[in-house]
């Protein structure tokens, strides 16, 4: 999946990420980067939203899940079960949050739990950052899960 599909994909689907003004910088199977102005994002101290800090890196955890998934299991649900986000600097820039992929073992194990139950849960580990600084982390739990096809009546 490109960085093209993952936004078209997600400003369709995801009405959020319209307000949010995310731009999907980069889709690889390492990462996903995404990256927000401050302008619709700040609160009344003129810096980040926590909410809206948050919600890009969930939605970098989403989206590197989604892309990776669309490649091996595209008839797959997925939704975050639970998530942290740690606030270490106040964001007065733009920003940008950046998902990793798990490691290979973790990856394994979600893959097969998903093949084999047709449910997977992978935490993924993201870091915000506004000027190059680490302004916050964030880790998520993410539930996939096969979806049903009915067959024609």
């Amino acid at each position: 999946m490109t960085a093209a599909e993952l936004a078209a994909y997600m400003g369709a689907n995801i009405p959020l990420t319209r307000a949010l003004g995310v731009e999907v910088v980069e889709v690889s199977e390492q990462r996903v980067r995404l990256a927000a102005p401050l302008a619709p994002n700040r609160n009344h101290r003129q810096t980040a939203f926590g909410g809206s800090v948050a919600s890009l890196a969930l939605l970098s955890g989403w989206g590197w899940l989604h892309a990776r998934l669309a490649a091996v299991a595209p008839a797959t649900g997925l939704v975050i079960q639970r998530q942290e986000t740690d606030y270490l600097l106040p964001i007065d820039d733009a920003f940008e949050a950046v998902c990793s992929a798990p490691s290979e073992v973790a990856w394994q194990r979600f893959a097969q739990a998903l093949a084999e139950r047709g449910r997977g849960r992978l935490e993924l580990a993201c870091e915000i950052r506004c000027r190059g600084q680490l302004a916050a982390t964030f880790r998520g739990l993410y539930v996939a899960t096969a979806r049903e096809r009915t067959a024609p009546a």
